[in-house]
């Protein structure tokens, strides 16, 4: 192998060299890519192409003029921090494996119980213990939609700005604790709408705006950038506080409370292809009392995704969770029961193997209403809810999601 040094070399007539066969760089220090920010990306470039975005902070690869520049991510079993989990109801601190956020909702201990918050918790899946402190949104919110990558936690819609809901997008980096930052906007107000997402593009369908009267509109994001959203495509009905889930294909989303029956309740499922644009079709129904389902939890591993609790006009809770088959269409079917019945739950968390709920709000609980016990089921199973731990303090209306869930493969 020949060997050939310099510290600067390039195209006679400008443009990067062309280093043809098998090249290896034997340096024992470090090699320094292009960088640049979010802004800056070169359009079109080479497929295999990196960049390190400053922006981000991360390495990025062009993936192809379809999905454009995507973030080089960790492997979903990376250490997260020292585990702590103790296996039984005592708390723990970063954890292992997979990491889920909980963030925001109603303050149930204040004076009115209307009061949103902007604690974000976080726990580990693979453990069992109390939700810890990771830091804090920049503004109060609940019944944001919620979304997950392989390295950032974001949330759409539901922020207070002044007085009235705003249409603020923000973002928080799951290996880090810390606070929030602003990740772009939505394209209109909006809040309590179903996120779904692969990993890549994240999608938002439905949601109130700028009040609890449900809509229609679906809108997108890539997930790896920072900017506004894009309009998507429509939902087959309008719904506020709907579920949400998905795999690396497909999002699904339904229920919740919709101006377009005549008590109120939706009962559709609805399906989206991820990486397409365009109007969601039906999947199935909700099965549970013939009825619709508001804010309810939705989570998934690849293959199956659970709806749990939620509420049925006129103001019934459940305890039901219940389940389908994602790659396929089909009505909701039982699985079994949550260890307490409860709505504005409004988001879930998973891990390949684990479907995790936090509380919400619950007439079987003195404190202001709402619980803060955490429920965990077994996706591969059939079966009731076991006790997980407790959130720091009594909300409902909280955000989540977990960096391992079924849309990152």
């Amino acid at each position: 192998m020949s060997e050939f040094q310099a510290s600067n070399f390039k195209k006679e007539n400008g443009g990067a060299p062309d280093l043809l066969g098998k090249t290896e760089l034997t340096s024992p220090y470090y090699f320094v890519p292009p960088s640049g920010d979010t802004a800056s990306r070169p359009q079109n470039a080479a497929p295999g192409a990196l960049r390190f975005n400053t922006d981000i902070g991360s390495l990025e690869v062009y993936i192809g003029d379809t999905i454009g520049w995507q973030q080089i991510q960790r492997a979903d079993n990376q250490h997260l921090g020292k585990s702590g989990g103790d296996g039984g109801g005592g708390s723990h601190s970063n954890g292992a494996g997979t990491r889920a956020l909980i963030a925001g909702g109603y303050d149930a201990d204040s004076s009115s119980g209307q009061q949103r918050t902007n604690i974000i918790d976080q726990i580990t899946l693979t453990t069992l213990g109390n939700a810890v402190d990771f830091g804090d949104m920049s503004v109060g919110a609940s019944s944001s939609a919620a979304l997950g990558s392989r390295t950032r936690f974001i949330q759409a819609g539901g922020f207070m700005q002044g007085n009235s809901i705003g249409d603020r997008i923000e973002m928080n980096i799951f290996s880090s604790q810390g606070n929030g930052i602003d990740f772009g906007d939505l394209i209109e107000a909006n809040e309590a709408s179903s996120g779904v997402t692969d990993g890549v593009r994240g999608v938002f369908m439905g949601g109130g705006n700028p009040s609890p009267t449900g809509g229609n509109r679906i809108q997108y994001i890539t997930v790896d950038t920072l900017g506004d959203a894009i309009d998507f495509g429509d939902t087959t009905h309008s719904w506020y506080a709907g579920f949400g889930f998905s795999n690396t294909v497909r999002g699904i989303a339904g229920g919740g409370n919709t101006p377009d029956s005549p008590n109120n309740m939706n009962n559709g499922i609805d399906v989206i292809t991820i990486r397409t644009t365009g109007n969601a079709t039906e999947f199935g129904d909700l099965t549970e009392n013939s009825g619709g389902r508001y804010a309810a939890g939705g989570s998934s591993n690849s293959t199956r995704g659970l709806i749990a609790g939620g509420r049925y006009n006129p103001g019934t809770y459940t305890n039901a969770i219940g389940f389908i088959t994602i790659s396929s269409l089909g009505n909701e079917v039982e699985f079994g029961d949550l260890t307490l019945a409860r709505w504005e739950i409004h988001g879930g968390m998973a891990s390949s193997t684990r479907a995790v709920f936090q509380s919400g709000d619950s007439p079987g609980i003195p404190s202001a209403s709402a619980d803060n016990r955490i429920d965990f089921v077994e996706i591969a199973s059939t079966g009731n809810a076991v006790d997980f731990g407790d959130t720091n303090d009594h909300r409902r209306g909280m955000m989540s999601a977990s960096n391992g869930h079924g849309g990152l493969g």
